[in-house]
């Protein structure tokens, strides 16, 4: 039986690609994880480098038995098999669950699992193949698309830019996106003023509208 956890838990369903990044990556900034997982493969991959339990979390008791609700948050990462994704989600909502994520592979399986009650539903394949494509197409390094349009990305700025403080450059006023803040080579974020310079090595922080980012990060 696991130990008793503290509220800020977080319970990994399934240690595939998604879910064993996902709990890596919880574990390295401090939050407290329990990882289920019923393949004998990965089991024996990720024991002794992560806090797991093997168990079928397809069954309700499995996760009564392992105190899954004593977490405030679950994340289903099983996303190749429709049922087994749908009847994890489906326990985790009977059991009261605060807040459920769960790993969808298409809009329909997304749109299953919002139906029985999952509180967030994520596409990583699809959003990692979006984020990319606007990556690679100018001079974008990073690119965070939030609702109804509005995206922050972090950018090489356009040589038209180099040398200009943002007074003098009007960048906002010239392409309709707002510079957050410039991270100089070596030296730490600093939030953006009208008298902040802009450099050919900067490493810039936008936000707009994304059509209007994508125009700005075409810029020579």
């Amino acid at each position: 039986m696991p130990e008793r956890r503290t509220n800020s838990g977080v319970l990994v369903i399934g240690l595939g690609r998604f879910g064993s990044a996902l709990a890596i990556t919880l574990e390295k900034s401090g939050r407290e994880v329990l990882a289920v997982e019923r393949n004998p493969e990965l089991i024996e991959q990720w024991s002794g480098r992560l806090p797991l339990v093997e168990a079928d979390a397809t069954n309700p008791e499995s996760l009564e038995q392992l105190g899954a609700s004593e977490f405030p948050v679950a994340v289903v990462g099983v996303g190749t098999s429709l049922e087994a994704s749908v009847l994890i989600t489906g326990n985790l909502v009977d059991l009261g669950m605060p807040e459920i994520w769960a790993k969808a592979i298409s809009a329909e399986h997304g749109r299953i699992l919002r139906r029985i009650g999952a509180h967030h539903v994520v596409y990583p394949e699809h959003d990692a193949g979006q984020r990319v494509a606007h990556m690679v197409s100018g001079r974008m390094l990073d690119f965070i698309e939030m609702e109804d349009g509005f995206t922050i990305v972090k950018m090489r700025p356009p040589k038209e830019t180099w040398g200009f403080t943002l007074a003098e450059s009007d960048i906002h006023k010239k392409y309709g996106i707002t510079v957050i803040g410039v991270k100089p080579p070596g030296e730490p974020f600093e939030y953006s003023t009208e008298h902040t310079r802009i450099n050919r090595d900067d490493i810039l922080i936008v936000s707009g509208n994304t059509e209007l980012l994508e125009r700005f990060a075409q810029r020579p």
